[in-house]
This record gives C-alpha cells, sequence and structure tokens, in this order.
C-alpha cells in the first residue's frame, strides 16, 4: 500500500505497458480533488448539497455493497485524471467522472443502482429538511442532470449525472463492460481510487512523500508512456476512429482551439472524415445537431466564453473540409446552423450587434463539384434549454 511497494513512481512496469505509479506530486492532486467540496445543485426549492467526491464514493459504494452489489474497483477518469497526472496539459477539467466497477447482469440490478444512488442523495440533504415525504422521483427531478442506460452485445453500463449550474457535474458511472473508453489518448486516463480511498479510512497519520498509498492509473488506449507524452506535447492521436461516437468530432475541435496538434497530416484527415461521418449518423436530425452544438457549448466553455467562437469556426472549417457522406443542401445546412450560432456568440460578446437576420457566405470543399452556390439568410434562434430533466433513462447517443 506504501510508495515503496511498488514499481518506481511515475514509470511503467514495462515499456509500452498500460499501468503507471503514480508520483507523490501525482498523489497530492488526486487527494486534493477528492477531498475538495462540490455543489450539487438543487432545482426549484431543493437546497444545493456540499458533498466531497470522496464522501460520495465511499458513501455510494458502501451501500452497494449492503445491497449484494460488488464493486470490484472505483476509478476516476476523464480530464480530472488528465489533470492529476499533468496539471499544465491546457485541458483543465469540467467533469468529475467516477466509474464504478460493477456486473449489471439484470434489469433489476440496473434499477437497484438507481435506487441506491437516491437513497444517497436523501442523506446528503441538510439537518433540518422533512425527508419523509422526498420520494426517489422527486429527487430525481431536483439533483439528476442526465440519466443514460446501455445495455446490448457489447456495453453494459449505466451514468447518472449530478447537477451543477456551473457544469461541472459529478458523473456517477457504474460499468460491467464497455467496448470503448476514450475518443483521443489524453483523455484515455483511469486512476484506479481505491488504495488512496483505503489510506484515508485506516491511517491515523497525514500522507507526506515519503508515506502514502502507491495509486496506479491506466491507459485505456494501450501505452501509457505513450499517451503521457502526447498529454505533455499536446499531440491529437487515437485507435480505431472508426469506434468513436457522434460527440467526438466536438470533442477533437475543442482539443485543436486548446493547441492540441493531430499526429500527422495524413491521420488527421482520415480522422476528421471517420468524425464527420459518425457525427450526422449519430445526430441525422438538424434540430438535433442544434441542442447538441448548445448544450456543448453551455457545458465545455464555462469561463471561457471567449473561445466558443474560434471552436465555432474550427468546427465549420472541420465539417466543411472532411464531410463526404452528405447530400449538397444537408451539408450547406448543418454549416449555416454552425455560422449562425457563432454569429449569435459574437453578439452576445457585444463583438457585434444583437441581429436577427445574418447572410452567410462560405465556399464549398474541395472536393464539391456544383458550380452555383447561393447565399442564405437564417433568422438566428435561442438557445435552446439543454439542462432539462428526464423521466426515464436515456439511450446512449
Amino acid at each position: 500500500m506504501l510508495a515503496a511497494a511498488g514499481p518506481a513512481p511515475g514509470s511503467s512496469e514495462q515499456r509500452g505497458g498500460r499501468f503507471s505509479v503514480l508520483a507523490w506530486e501525482q498523489v497530492q492532486r488526486l487527494d486534493q480533488i477528492l477531498g475538495e467540496a462540490v455543489p450539487i445543485h438543487g432545482r426549484g426549492n431543493f437546497p444545493t448539497l456540499s458533498v466531497r467526491p470522496r464522501t460520495i464514493v465511499q458513501v455510494v459504494r458502501s451501500r452497494l455493497e449492503k445491497k449484494g452489489i460488488a464493486v470490484h474497483n472505483v476509478r476516476l477518469n476523464g480530464s480530472a485524471a488528465s489533470h492529476v497526472l499533468h496539471q499544465d496539459s491546457g485541458l483543465g477539467y469540467k467533469d468529475l467522472d467516477l466509474i464504478f466497477g460493477v456486473d449489471l447482469k439484470t434489469e433489476d440490478v440496473f434499477q437497484l443502482v438507481k435506487d441506491v444512488v437516491m437513497d444517497c442523495l436523501l442523506d446528503f440533504l441538510p439537518e433540518g429538511v422533512n425527508k419523509d415525504k422526498i420520494t426517489p422521483m422527486t429527487l430525481k427531478e431536483a439533483y439528476v442532470q442526465k440519466l443514460v442506460k446501455v445495455c446490448n452485445e457489447t456495453d453494459r453500463w449505466s451514468l447518472i449525472s449530478l447537477s451543477n449550474n456551473s457544469g461541472k457535474n459529478v458523473e456517477l458511472k457504474f460499468v460491467d463492460s464497455l467496448r470503448r473508453q476514450f475518443e483521443f489518448s489524453v483523455d484515455s486516463f483511469q486512476i484506479i481510487l481505491d488504495s488512496l480511498l483505503l489510506f484515508g479510512e485506516c491511517s491515523e497519520n497525514p500522507m507526506d512523500e515519503d508515506f502514502h498509498p502507491t495509486v496506479t492509473g491506466e491507459s485505456m488506449y494501450g501505452d501509457f508512456d505513450e499517451a503521457m507524452d502526447h498529454l505533455r506535447n499536446r499531440v491529437i492521436a487515437t485507435r480505431n476512429p472508426e469506434e468513436i461516437r457522434g460527440g467526438g468530432l466536438l470533442k477533437y475541435c475543442n482539443l485543436l482551439v486548446r493547441g492540441f496538434k493531430p499526429k500527422s497530416e495524413v491521420d488527421m484527415k482520415a480522422l476528421q472524415r471517420y468524425m464527420c461521418s459518425r457525427f450526422f449518423i449519430d445526430f441525422s436530425d438538424i434540430g438535433e445537431q442544434q441542442r447538441k452544438l448548445e448544450c456543448y457549448l453551455q457545458s465545455h466553455f464555462v469561463g471561457m466564453e471567449s473561445k466558443r467562437y474560434d471552436y465555432l469556426m474550427t468546427l465549420h472549417r472541420v465539417v466543411n473540409e472532411s464531410t463526404v457522406c452528405l447530400m449538397g443542401h444537408e451539408r450547406r445546412q448543418t454549416l449555416n446552423l454552425i455560422a449562425m450560432l457563432a454569429v449569435r456568440v459574437l453578439a452576445e460578446q457585444n463583438i457585434i450587434p444583437t441581429v436577427t437576420n445574418v447572410t452567410c457566405y462560405y465556399q464549398p470543399a474541395p472536393y464539391v463539384s456544383e458550380i452555383n452556390f447561393n447565399y442564405y439568410v437564417t433568422h438566428v434562434q435561442p438557445f435552446l434549454p439543454c439542462n432539462q430533466s428526464y423521466p426515464t433513462w436515456l439511450p446512449c447517443n
């Protein structure tokens, strides 16, 4: 359990291995993230809950095990894990993604997991709140941002995202099996929390550089050292890009705006075509595309609103250059939507006057042979709300 008991900190067990032991500075950052209280905002008259991620994990895990659901391990995933491993990556971190490894063999177990999380939310309510008449449905409407359940031949998992008005949601993912656990190498890291949590429960002495638990990280990309090199040098790389879902296009453009660069020009062109095609498969309707883009802008640029315009222009360029799966009018419709959102962002920042009609000109992609392109005049629509509650599980898009 102590640092001296495992492989040398900061090194993989063997070059090209997927695991690595965290250095003391990384363990400190991890401990700080788990110990900082995170607000879970309630809707309506429900109070804001202030809970440390460490406490959420301990309470949820304990309740699951009391119900007979074994938790194999708990991991920190995504941008928060990348931040722990390399603080100056340029990614920052938004959501706190916590993965509970569990067996989800039946529909009853899926439901039991959700019931356990609702019971924990009830316990997190402050003293003085009358809990007798608060039902699980009421708690879900008050504190849950999103519910997702996926159950098919390759994937069995569920997600419960707890609301945060600044976009820093606590996302509890319960995973039995998940074929694709990352999009790019720089967000492929998972940090196993069990040893650090056990140390906090058992040790009477505080951690220091010579006395702290051995904490292990894993890269789902497959090569921890290579993925770390990509994170330090801001390189965009992935494996099997055809498996990346539609949201990968939005993440890719976000990385570009933050100064990340594709590993090679050839890889970039192929990757962009794959991601554009998948985006239009998963979000085929223009209304779906608008909702997805607006929600992404709201949740991924908190405190970085000035970057929204650059992001939309980057997305516009990538879609314009790399979309090969659409009819001409569908492609122009999507490009027009992105341009309208960009204009609205500028208006919100008072860079241009507020407008209701804008004329957008753009060039066709190089491979398009059409000669006569007309401009389009489109009304700028107000933002669609994307923080509504959901009465039932949602399918994964």
